[in-house]
């Protein structure tokens, strides 16, 4: 009995800890709300969508999933303008490029809609997309993506990018019931194709692509 008890305090004792570890890894959804509802009486010049590789020539579920909530952000007036953000990092395809194809596809404008090349890690993608935006001119800057990402890098973001940019981690709810809607449109991967490509796998070492998530690859005089 008292084994059986003491069993049961310690399997509490674990969910509990892993609770508080796992919930320290991603934004919750209520807090993704919470920061959605702060943010919608606001309107940003720019907004950050790190980017996601095709996966045979179609897109998977994660970038349709980014693209679906930087559609929602923008159609509901909280963003002006999106930049999308990515070499062709496994693929030989710009992901950047990709995504802003499927962006138009999707109807929001090409003049409010740009992409960004040269990243070929998170970091990057932040750092490059927010010095792109600012030789652009946009003032005011927001980084979208699931809530593992922006999670994992929010104090990147904050500590060695710009203090300035806003979070805006993906509502998931809001995203589901959007793609339940929204089939994968036909745009022309042929536009985002690099003739000159090489997987990241092959340039650099399991270490180095380590060192690329932690930003140790940035170039600080790109976009300058």
């Amino acid at each position: 009995m008292k084994i059986s008890t003491g069993i049961r305090t310690l399997t509490g004792i674990c969910a509990i800890i892993l609770f508080f570890f796992s919930s320290s890894c991603f934004f919750t959804e209520r807090t993704a709300e919470r920061l959605l509802k702060q943010s919608s009486f606001k309107s940003y010049d720019m907004l950050i969508v790190p980017g996601v590789p095709l996966e045979n020539g179609k897109w998977s579920r994660m970038m349709k999933a980014r693209i679906c909530w930087s559609k929602y952000l923008y159609d509901n007036g909280i963003v002006k303008n999106i930049i999308y953000s990515g070499s062709s990092v496994y693929t030989p395809y710009y992901e950047g490029k990709v995504m802003a194809l499927y962006a138009e596809a999707l109807g929001i404008p090409s003049n409010h809609i740009f992409y960004e090349t040269k990243a070929e890690h998170s970091t990057e993608n932040i750092y490059y997309s927010y010095k792109k935006a600012k030789q652009l001119g946009f003032i005011t800057i927001a980084l979208a993506s699931d809530r593992f990402q922006t999670k994992a890098y929010e104090k990147f973001t904050q500590e060695k990018v710009s203090s300035e940019i806003v979070i805006l981690p993906m509502v998931v709810d809001t995203v589901k019931m959007m793609a339940l809607h929204i089939e994968e449109p036909i745009i022309d991967c042929r536009k985002a194709f690099n003739k000159d490509f090489v997987s990241l796998k092959k340039r650099e070492t399991y270490r180095e692509r380590l060192r690329g998530t932690k930003g140790e690859h940035i170039d600080g005089s790109l976009y300058e």
